[in-house]
């Protein structure tokens, strides 16, 4: 197992933040126009372009 360096740690865990589901306050204020997140994934198929270089 290799070790990640602080700066792929971070980027993960925002993305790993960001990965949830739309709040409902945002649907409500929005009259059901956002109804989803766009930016969110699934692990298995869409993956995160993050090297280890950085």
């Amino acid at each position: 197992m290799g070790k990640k360096n602080s700066l792929k740690k971070a980027r993960l865990g925002k993305a790993g933040k960001q990965n949830r589901r739309m709040p409902v306050f945002v649907t409500v204020r929005t009259k059901r126009k956002v109804l989803w997140n766009n930016r969110k994934r699934e692990w298995r198929t869409s993956k995160l372009r993050i090297s280890d270089k950085e």
